[in-house]
């Protein structure tokens, strides 16, 4: 007869008592989680997190209340040690350990949950996860026509007027668009008036700013009216656009309504502000900004944040405000910052039941219940079966992952007398393949040491080409991160012929197969999970996750031979 305690059996209940729990995050699921891990009957849990508690977590993330705004998530953080996505480094090192991941993430109402397991399912980077989306400079500065493209455009002012300035996020119009091909003499000309008029001067954006003493008006009328007729000046551009129309700030207060009512219903931030509106909230916005940085002295410096009001404000006036200009529909706050920060909103309940599932997964782990594990999807609306929560049987490992495969392999075209081996080691190796530390030799019969992670030992090759190290089309790379027990071989194709701005491509991984299935498993040592606050789900095509968990028993238990399913 099968003894229970509680609602487990008493092998499995007494398992948790010995457990050793690392969750490394503690946002909107991993506050649920550690609530349920506590109920369940874990007792040794350790949390990694080193963010700071926000106000605006405090609406999901119950753990924590208004008197721990501004402390730290987790007492006694223990950085994980990387310049790269800790979920990519914990997903290396639960493959090294041969340990258990459960992954997991939410979207709004959408949610998911899926399990790891070295040589059975796929790995977190089995499938590619797609990188941000950018748009050409030219449109973001001349010709905007998503009303994304005005809210990045503002993201970059921001940061021209108040943060680190990037030549990469320049905002005034760009005359060296390749589509706007006009009389340099004749648009001179026309450029005079507006010149004069508002006082336009080719200088740095923040440099302009601070010689007004960020006055708002003065800005106002550069960014949203001088800068504009300067672009009505291309005449090409317009010939089959609907062309911006300037924004005057004197004629608008002239003209403004003294109540300008939103337009929509519901909560304030679901609200479309009118244009005077917009312009209020531009000046207020801009007024504390300027207070910010001269309370943190000469030389400060601000950090976009989307859950920084008066940063959020500024985003979402100028955006709405270049929307108007260039005849688009404006959004509510609510739209702008859901759109500026990447994010869907968080539910609650979504991220309850997420973690819900991560429990019950891992109580399978800990069974010795691995074939009965699921990747399980939380739907907004019910299935054809009537049902929000459909399982599916865990994919197995992918045979071109350059991780998880028995013998990771990629090929990367690259030019190797302009690639030099300094971003061989960052561009390449630390941001394209997510290692920390990673040691290079060369396979040319000498063991030629290309880079290695041990400060000062190959500094000097930094600076050169991989020409010149014998590096040419068909030379093969080992590379070994030490910290991450991973090794990757690197086969390179020399090419001349990449597109302009393009240092490599990635054109073949691993064409080995993955290590086959594990059936047997005796010694279950711990469970994994990754998710992000109000983050896509891992395997959607949106977005990524930032919540890792990861417990370790030292309970062994025989694997029930029967699959329970879900």
């Amino acid at each position: 007869m099968v003894q229970l305690v509680g609602s487990l059996r008493k092998e499995l209940a007494d398992s948790l008592s010995t457990c050793k729990v690392l969750v490394v995050g503690a946002g909107g699921i991993g506050c649920e989680l550690l609530k349920n891990l506590v109920l369940t009957g874990f007792k040794n849990i350790e949390v990694i997190d080193l963010d700071t508690i926000d106000v605006s977590n405090l609406n999901r993330q119950f753990l924590f209340q208004k008197k721990h705004v501004g402390k730290s998530k987790a007492q006694d953080n223990k950085p994980l040690s990387v310049s790269v996505a800790a979920r990519n480094h914990v997903n290396r090192m639960c493959l090294a350990a041969d340990i258990p991941l459960i992954e997991s993430g939410t979207a709004g109402y959408l949610g998911q949950v899926t399990v790891i397991k070295k040589g059975m399912t796929e790995c977190y980077e089995c499938q590619p996860k797609p990188t941000q989306k950018t748009f050409p400079g030219c449109t973001i500065r001349n010709t905007p026509s998503e009303p994304i493209h005005c809210i990045v455009w503002a993201k970059y002012l921001f940061n021209q007027l108040f943060g680190e300035e990037d030549a990469d996020q320049e905002v005034s119009p760009d005359t060296a668009d390749p589509e706007a091909s006009w009389n340099p003499e004749d648009t001179a000309a026309r450029a005079t008036a507006s010149e004069k008029d508002g006082d336009i001067k080719r200088v740095s954006t923040k440099e302009w700013a601070r010689s007004t003493g960020y006055d708002p008006v003065k800005l106002f009328n550069k960014l949203f009216k001088d800068d504009i007729m300067y672009l009505l000046t291309m005449d090409k551009l317009w010939k089959k656009r609907k062309a911006p129309l300037p924004l005057d700030w004197q004629q608008l207060e002239n003209s403004a309504y003294p109540q300008e009512e939103s337009v929509g219903s519901g909560l304030k931030d679901q609200q479309v502000l009118g244009v005077w509106a917009l312009c209020q909230l531009f000046q207020h916005s801009v007024e504390t900004l300027r207070s910010q940085l001269q309370e943190k002295g000469e030389g400060a410096e601000l950090v976009w944040d989307k859950d920084d009001p008066p940063a959020m404000d500024f985003v979402t006036a100028a955006a709405n405000l270049r929307m108007h200009i260039f005849s688009m529909n404006m959004k509510s706050p609510f739209d702008v910052k859901s759109m500026a920060g990447n994010i869907i909103p968080a539910i609650a309940t979504t991220n309850a039941v997420i973690a819900g599932l991560i429990v019950l997964e891992g109580l399978k782990i800990l069974s010795g219940e691995l074939e009965s594990c699921r990747t399980i999807f939380l739907n907004k609306c019910p299935n054809l079966r009537k049902k929000l929560l459909v399982p599916c049987v865990l994919d197995p490992p992918s045979v071109n992952c350059y991780v998880c495969a028995s013998k990771p392999e990629v090929t990367v075209k690259l030019n190797v007398h302009k690639t030099m081996v300094l971003s061989l080691q960052d561009r390449i190796l630390k941001e394209r393949f997510g290692m920390v530390a990673p040691d290079v030799q060369i396979e040319d019969g000498k063991g030629t040491i290309l880079i290695s992670s041990e400060e000062g030992e190959t500094e000097t090759n930094n600076s050169k080409f991989l020409a010149d190290f014998g590096i040419r089309n068909g030379s093969r790379l080992q590379v070994d991160d030490f910290l991450q027990d991973y090794t990757l071989l690197v086969n390179v194709l020399h090419t001349e012929e990449l597109e302009r701005d393009v240092e490599f491509e990635v054109v073949g991984e691993a064409p080995d197969k993955a290590p086959p299935p594990q059936t047997n498993q005796e010694d279950v040592n711990s469970i994994t999970n990754g998710n992000k606050d109000s983050a896509q789900p891992s395997t959607s095509s949106k977005g990524q996750q930032e919540i890792n968990v990861f417990l370790s028993s030292s309970h062994e238990s025989k694997k029930r031979k029967e699959n329970k399913g879900y």
